[in-house]
């Protein structure tokens, strides 16, 4: 079942310890499953390109999709595509999930494969895309990211469903705060939303309606340009259910 317009729920988080695995999909994907309002087994998809489609991974996901009750499937792209029509199958899901790693390489290899086309059309059909770090910055124009080496980079060639800038792990990263805001003085970034670890930034069509969180105590920010400075914004996310 579509949601009734298209929804993105950028996050840096969604994972959860677990008892008998190593991890559960927390409150954010959930949420998630929630937003794309399935009243059957919800059906996500996991894509881990930004990884290199590691399959110990995917055993991981596999336990924690069981856990939760998810038919759960990988669209990989290493060596090849996994299924015949990815179109196909990620319209057939009630939610997409991304993991992080490397943004540049999952925006170079999605765009190889038309991801890029692919996933406008699976966004305005109503499929939750969703994510964590380089699975948020992805939907954005772009953000901040070590796929380049260790010292923090701008990445500007998101696919820009989303008009805004990104910053992911805002509070676990020291680097992250003062590199977003000297990229949105300069110009770099154009107004950027920030999510400090457990927190997920919902979007209706290209509009923020409201920060949610998994961890008490956390916050999302808002940075814009004022001149040739930053200035930021704190946002208060809601408390999801079981955190």
């Amino acid at each position: 079942m579509p949601a009734d317009q298209p929804t993105i729920l950028a996050t840096s988080g969604g994972y959860v310890p677990a008892d008998r695995h190593r991890l559960d999909f927390g409150p954010l994907v959930h949420h998630a499953v929630e937003l794309s309002g399935t009243t059957s087994r919800p059906r996500v998809c996991h894509l881990g390109t930004a990884g290199g489609d590691q399959r110990w991974f995917q055993a991981e996901l596999d336990d924690a999709g069981r856990s939760a009750g998810f038919d759960l499937t990988h669209l990989s792209l290493f060596t090849m595509p996994s299924v015949e029509d990815a179109e196909e199958h990620l319209l057939s899901q009630d939610v997409v999930w991304v993991n992080g790693g490397s943004v540049a390489n999952l925006l170079a290899v999605w765009r190889v494969h038309d991801l890029d086309r692919i996933f406008r059309r699976v966004w305005q059909a109503g499929v939750v895309l969703a994510g964590v770090s380089a699975g948020s910055i992805c939907w954005f124009v772009g953000g901040t990211t070590d796929s380049f080496g260790p010292e923090l980079r701008a990445v500007t060639n998101g696919l820009a469903f989303l008009p805004y800038g990104n910053g992911v792990h805002y509070d676990s990263e020291e680097r992250r705060r003062p590199l977003v805001h000297r990229l949105v003085a300069d110009g770099t970034l154009p107004v950027t939303h920030c999510s400090d670890d457990g927190v997920g930034l919902l979007y209706r069509g290209t509009e923020l309606v409201e920060a949610v969180t998994e961890q008490r105590g956390k916050g999302a920010y808002v940075v814009t340009r004022d001149g040739d400075r930053a200035i930021e914004e704190r946002i208060e996310p809601r408390l999801l259910p079981g955190t």
